[in-house]
C-alpha cells in the first residue's frame, strides 16, 4: 500500500496553544519565554487561531477528491513540523495501514533548509520514532520534487495578480514578496534565484517589465544579516518615488497563513495607509483547484519514477524542475550528514 503525505509547518488552534506552538518552533534557540508571549499577541488578533492547519484540513479534502477522480489509490495522511497532527502521528498511521511506501510533498516551494533540508531532517526524525516501536517497519519514502515553477502553482499567481491588479491605480508596480531567510543560508541554496523565476514568469505573462522581489516576516538576531529589502521599507520607498500602487504578491507562501494574513494584510496594509499608497494582495495558490490538482500530479510523478517510468516534468519559467537527490552542498544540514530515508536523499 502506497501513501501521499502532506507535510506541513502547523499552526496553533486556540489561544492556550499558542505559545507551546511557538516553543516547539523556536526549541533549541535560546528565545526567552517573554519574546514569545511578545509574538503571541499577533496571534490574538485572529482568536489564537492559525489558519494554517484548517487550509491543510482543505487542501487534503481537495486531494482526496482529486485522487478518487482519477482512480489513484493512495491513503492521504497530513503532517505536521510543530503542531498536531505530528510527523510521528502521521508516521504512526501509515505504520497501522500497512503503507510500505509514503510520497511526501511539502507544502513549501522553494529549496533552502528551513523549507526542504530541515523537513527532511523531520521526516528522518518522526520515522526514527515510529520505528524505535516497531522496528519491523521499514517502508520507503520519497520526497516529491521542488514546485516553485509548476503550473499549477505558478498559474493560480498569474490570475490572481491579474485579479488584484485590476483593483489598483494603472501603473501600479509589482511586488513579490517572500520569507527573508538569513543570506548565509541563501548563499548556499537557489532560493532567491528559484523566486526571481517565478516573479519574472508572472510579471512577463501579464506584461509587466518592471517588478521588485522583497522580504517579509524576518526573525532572529539584528546583527545576523537576512535577505532585504524589507516589504514595509520597499512600500514606503515606492510612496516617495511617486508610485501609484502596489500589488503585493506573496509568491513564497502556498496559502493565507499567518505571514500573509499579519504580516502583508495587517502590518503592510499599515505601512501603505501611513505613506498613501494604494495597495492591494494577491491570493496565494492554496485554495485553487489547480494546486491540489498539481499535489497529485508531484506524487503521481514521483511514484512512476520510482518504478523506472518515463514521467513528464511540466514548469514555467526560465529553471528546470528540481528533482531529487538535491544538488551537492544544496541546504547543508549543520549537524553534518546524516542516514538517508529510505528511497530518498540524506537529512
Amino acid at each position: 500500500m502506497d501513501a501521499l503525505l502532506i507535510v506541513s509547518f502547523g499552526g496553533p488552534e486556540g489561544p492556550d496553544d499558542v505559545v507551546p506552538f511557538l516553543e516547539n518552533v523556536t526549541r533549541g534557540r535560546g528565545i526567552p519565554r517573554e519574546r514569545l508571549v511578545e509574538v503571541g499577541a499577533h496571534y490574538a488578533h485572529f482568536g489564537g487561531v492559525s489558519p494554517l492547519n484548517s487550509l491543510n484540513r482543505d487542501l487534503v479534502a481537495a486531494v482526496r477528491a482529486e485522487l478518487d477522480r482519477r482512480g489513484v489509490e493512495l491513503a492521504v495522511l497530513w503532517g505536521n513540523r510543530n503542531w498536531d497532527p505530528y510527523l510521528t502521528d502521521a508516521l504512526s498511521e501509515a505504520r497501522d495501514l500497512g503503507v510500505r511506501r509514503v510520497f511526501a510533498f511539502l507544502t513549501s516551494a522553494y529549496s533552502s533548509y528551513s523549507g526542504c533540508r530541515q523537513y527532511r531532517e523531520n521526516l528522518h526524525d518522526a520515522l526514527a520514532a515510529v520505528q524505535a516501536d516497531d522496528p519491523t517497519w521499514q517502508p520507503e519514502v520519497h520526497k516529491a520534487r521542488t514546485y516553485f515553477n509548476h503550473p499549477g502553482f505558478v498559474e493560480p499567481l498569474v490570475d490572481a495578480t491579474r485579479a488584484s491588479l485590476a483593483t489598483v491605480p494603472p501603473g501600479s508596480r509589482l511586488v513579490f514578496t517572500t520569507h527573508s531567510i538569513p543570506t548565509a543560508d541563501a548563499d548556499r541554496c537557489d532560493y532567491v534565484a528559484q523566486h526571481r523565476d517565478v516573479a519574472a514568469t508572472v510579471a512577463e505573462v501579464l506584461g509587466h517589465s518592471e517588478w521588485d522581489l522583497v522580504y517579509q516576516s524576518r526573525s532572529g538576531a539584528a546583527h545576523i544579516p537576512w535577505l532585504e529589502p524589507d516589504i514595509g521599507d520597499h512600500l514606503t520607498a515606492l510612496a516617495r518615488a511617486g508610485a501609484p500602487g502596489a500589488v503585493m504578491v506573496p509568491i513564497g507562501f502556498v496559502s493565507d497563513h499567518m505571514e500573509v494574513i499579519w504580516d502583508l494584510d495587517t502590518v503592510a496594509a499599515e505601512v501603505a495607509a501611513e505613506v498613501g499608497l494604494p495597495v492591494a494582495r494577491a491570493a496565494t495558490p492554496g485554495t485553487d483547484p489547480r494546486f491540489a490538482r498539481m499535489v497529485v500530479d508531484l506524487v503521481v510523478e514521483q511514484r512512476g519514477a520510482t518504478e523506472g517510468q518515463s514521467v513528464e516534468r511540466p514548469v514555467m519559467g526560465q529553471l528546470g524542475p528540481r528533482v531529487v537527490p538535491c544538488a551537492a552542498g544544496c541546504c547543508p544540514n549543520p549537524r553534518g550528514p546524516r542516514p538517508a530515508l529510505c528511497g530518498s536523499d540524506p537529512a
